[in-house]
């Protein structure tokens, strides 16, 4: 009952205009941020501790309503992925072309702003991708969320040992693979790295994968257009990782900071970047 409550849902929002479903997720954005104290104190100490720390302009009530439209983005394009890539502006589509077609796979990264979920439709059109994701614990709920990722050329794959193995492999074949790099890993699959300011326990993953792979690294953002009117994608290839664990942790931290300032207003704010995973060590100075 619950799947098929949740697929109504789904369908109805699927059926407005974009600009109509951004507009619930702007309402759903406040709601949460009205009716929740825990949920207002985190998105609060996120925005306004990343925002001065590198002074930009604060809109918090901005990024409230954007944190809904991050939602309701994200189901639109599940359901609408035709009329989703038909919205899409690109910008330094060329730097992908060169660094795919050069034999060691390409490490697609794109964090939780604004349209992301755009990103990996937009890469498979023309090459296969592999894409890691988190499963969620209740059975039926995953399975909905998998359907509504379905989409040609693309196959996602959980975060464990089997999706790390399929990811391997789309590298050795020359094929792509995508990271949400702003993700907190489980315990012992990262390290404490500076992130606005304050230690974030940060996946090695990417690293890992793109040197054992000499594979090129891009990061993705796909900013969210006013009105309804869609997203615009940018592209930047980054620097190779360093070796050192610590390092690379600290330069896609960095990465992901320059890539939250195309566009702060349209990241997952009240998402516990800070938080202490189970079986991790202790972050520094605790």
């Amino acid at each position: 009952m619950r799947k098929f409550l949740l697929n109504l849902v789904l369908n109805g929002l699927a059926a407005l205009p974009l600009a109509a479903a951004q507009g619930v997720g702007a309402f759903l954005g406040a709601i949460a941020y009205l009716g929740s104290s825990k949920y207002r104190r985190l998105f609060r100490q996120n925005y306004l501790a990343a925002t001065t720390q590198n002074q930009l302009p604060k809109n918090l009530w901005g990024a409230i309503f954007g944190s809904g439209m991050l939602l309701t983005d994200s189901l639109w394009i599940w359901r609408n992925p035709q009329k989703a890539l038909n919205l899409i502006e690109v910008f330094n589509w060329d730097i992908v072309e060169r660094a795919i077609n050069g034999d060691h796979g390409l490490l697609m990264m794109t964090p939780h702003i604004g349209g992301f979920e755009i990103m990996p439709r937009m890469l498979a059109q023309r090459h296969k991708a592999t894409i890691l994701y988190r499963p969620v614990r209740q059975h039926w709920l995953n399975e909905v969320v998998e359907a509504g990722r379905t989409f040609p050329n693309l196959h996602f794959v959980p975060t464990n040992l089997y999706g790390v193995r399929q990811m391997t492999r789309a590298l050795t074949r020359g094929e792509a693979i995508g990271i949400l790099p702003d993700q907190v890993p489980s315990g012992g699959e990262g390290v404490w790295a500076n992130f606005f300011g304050r230690p974030a326990y940060t996946t090695t993953l990417p690293a890992k994968l793109a040197n054992r792979h000499k594979s090129p690294i891009i990061m993705f953002v796909a900013k969210r257009k006013p009105c309804g009117a869609g997203w615009v994608i940018s592209a930047k290839q980054l620097p190779p990782f360093p070796e050192d664990s610590l390092l690379a942790a600290t330069a896609l931290n960095q990465a992901i900071e320059e890539a939250i300032q195309v566009a702060p207003e349209q990241f997952i704010w009240a998402y516990n970047r800070f938080k202490h995973p189970s079986g991790a060590e202790l972050p520094p100075n605790k």
